[in-house]
């Protein structure tokens, strides 16, 4: 199992919030999250289906006709509903936490899971399904090579735990494994307040 958890995922508390679930297109948040959410019995909730149930059609019609900027603006309505539910499991968008305005709005509401994969295998999963492209007149490869190349301190910045789903895994056992680890975070609140307090006096980040 690829996995990296960070410091200041340890919280003790964060099973009793939100889990998140961001990455790339094409990552498997959806797939991953539904299973999780069975695991847990917590309720599913993934942003690209709740934009298509409040603006009653495909979200790719909006950002067709009024561009990204509209998508931002209800992406940002979603996110905020987002950070009032409580044990839930969600599915964020391929581009959710590239903007600040949602990671701080959603900060401190839950567990962030960023699930990472090499371009090919998300090349090869987003060309079955009609996206609209982030960067114009490119190919699909050279669209997610150019967000990737500019986001993905973003991405690894917001993550409470990285996963990696390039391992030839079925999505099954990539839910089992991330259920494992959250258990496991679950029983550790003495070490993660230990790790918390030895960054904050490092001048770290808990």
């Amino acid at each position: 199992m690829k996995a990296v958890i960070t410091p200041y995922s340890l919280h003790p508390y964060s099973l009793y919030m939100n889990i998140y679930f961001c990455g790339m297109i094409g990552s498997g948040k959806t797939a991953i999250g539904k299973l999780l959410a069975q695991k847990l019995n917590w309720p599913f909730f993934d942003l690209d289906r709740e934009m298509d149930r409040e603006l009653g059609r495909s979200f790719h019609e909006l950002v067709r006709e009024q561009g990204w900027l509209a998508f931002r603006e209800l992406e940002y309505k979603i996110c905020k509903r987002f950070s009032k539910t409580d044990r839930a499991v969600v599915a964020l968008g391929g581009g959710t936490v590239r903007y600040e305005w949602n990671t701080d709005i959603l900060r401190g509401t839950g567990t962030m899971i960023l699930l990472e994969s090499n371009l090919p295998t998300l090349a090869a999963r987003v060309r079955k399904a009609d996206r609209p492209r982030v960067n114009p007149g490119v190919s699909l490869e050279e669209d997610l090579e150019r967000i990737w190349s500019s986001a993905a301190h973003l991405y690894r910045g917001v993550a409470d735990i990285v996963y990696h789903v390039d391992q030839e895994k079925s999505v099954s056992e990539e839910a089992q494994d991330i259920y494992n680890l959250l258990q496991a975070k679950k029983y550790s609140p003495q070490r993660a307040q230990r790790t918390q307090r030895n960054n904050l006096s490092k001048g770290k980040r808990s």
